[in-house]
């Protein structure tokens, strides 16, 4: 049987991550041929986001070092399975979407499919300025690296585990949602496919920095483009 690993990175996410495994579509999963792993990447929360995730069936790792980036490395080094998804921990990505994609990715024989939230964004799931912000992060890694996508921040994927060994992945912050993709799509060139998703309003605090990590993310391609 072939297996998927999802991985959700958690920090203080007691209100969502709960829903989040439990509205995961296992059986459908299942009747595809997957076995699956659900492991969640805990940054060492203050709250009970490890007891609920794993009273709801995950896995749960511990990372005390932050970061999203750390976390999300830390996941795919424990993920067991041939292909990976991955979701956030606050109820903001269709987790019922994981089946349709991972069918993408095996009946299209791509290797790595990323997602865009701006297709159709629900009231009240983005402020305006940080639209402004993915708008101005995004056209700079399409005008820096030669690619076309509408969404270089968004945090869905659904990829094969092996395209990992070929990456070089170096962020262990929010930049290395943005370096996962020039990473697959510009230097792997790997074959590819960016689909749209409904983007939701997050359940719990927002930890995003707006402006610090916006910042951090534009530099970074910039660095990256000139020293990878």
């Amino acid at each position: 049987m072939n297996k998927i690993s999802i991985v959700i990175a958690a920090l203080n996410e007691e209100e969502g991550i709960g829903e989040v495994i439990w509205t995961i579509p296992l059986d459908e999963l299942k009747k595809m041929g997957f076995a699956v792993q659900l492991l969640v990447v805990d940054g060492d929360s203050q709250d009970r986001t490890r007891d609920v995730a794993k009273k709801a069936g995950a896995e749960v790792i511990v990372e005390p070092r932050r970061g999203y980036g750390r976390a999300y490395k830390t996941g795919f080094a424990h993920a067991t399975g041939e292909i990976i998804a991955t979701v956030d921990a606050d109820l903001t990505y269709p987790v019922e979407n994981i089946p349709e994609l991972v069918r993408m990715l095996r009946d299209e024989d791509l290797d790595f499919i990323t997602t865009n939230r701006f297709a159709c964004i629900e009231k009240g799931a983005m402020s305006l300025r940080n639209r402004i912000g993915n708008g101005i992060l995004t056209l700079a890694t399409n005008c820096l690296f030669g690619i076309d996508i509408h969404d270089s921040q968004s945090g869905m994927w659904v990829f094969r585990k092996d395209i990992l060994a070929g990456l070089m992945l170096r962020s262990d912050k929010m930049a290395f949602s943005e370096e996962l993709k020039i990473e697959a799509c510009h230097f792997a060139s790997l074959r590819y496919r960016e689909m749209p998703i409904t983007y939701r309003p997050r359940v719990g605090q927002i930890k995003l920095r707006v402006l610090g990590d916006g910042f951090h993310n534009l530099l970074y391609l910039v660095k990256k483009r000139l020293v990878r």
